[in-house]
């Protein structure tokens, strides 16, 4: 990479690093493994940067979302997760909006990694449906019945849950 580049590729992760490490975070669910994941998928633009500096945010994205779908089908359940701590002090309560994230978070690991995919792209990425097609490597009408399957089930397991805890 000569020093133009150089510089193009330091600007460019510099600048969007903020937003691709929240992807990450979304698709793998841990600050740790989200930073490894956007680390992995740097070093592989880096190595194409003269190839696709035109576009970078949508290569490092595309390869973001197939590294995790690999994680995904080669991960084992059953690994257990660390917890943090509990806080030293109280703080104000919080409880229904917890209650609410930690629902609708289980819910989302019940989806199929690929309709979970396409919800954090299009809702939390806020890309449109030919954008998420585009990196997801499909039609935009996939697009469309992935979303409508993956809220619907996503309506059904959320209400589910909310009668089984009322």
């Amino acid at each position: 990479m000569n020093p133009d580049q150089q510089r193009d590729f330091t600007e460019f992760v510099v600048g969007r690093s903020d937003s691709l490490i929240r992807l990450a975070y979304v698709l793998t669910n841990d600050q740790h493994a989200a930073e490894d994941l956007l680390q992995t998928a740097l070093a592989k633009t880096a190595r194409h940067w003269r190839r696709i500096r035109d576009n970078p945010e949508a290569y490092v994205r595309r390869i973001m979302y197939h590294e995790q779908v690999g994680r995904w089908r080669s991960r084992r359940w059953d690994r257990e997760s660390v917890v943090p701590a509990p806080p030293d002090r109280a703080a104000d309560d919080r409880t229904r909006e917890v209650e609410t994230r930690i629902t609708l978070a289980q819910a989302l690991r019940i989806l199929p990694a690929r309709k979970r995919a396409v919800l954090v792209l299009r809702y939390y990425e806020d890309l449109s449906e030919s954008e998420v097609a585009k990196i997801m490597g499909c039609s935009v009408g996939t697009v469309r019945s992935q979303t409508h399957q993956a809220v619907t089930r996503l309506r059904e397991l959320i209400g589910e849950t909310v009668t089984l805890e009322a």
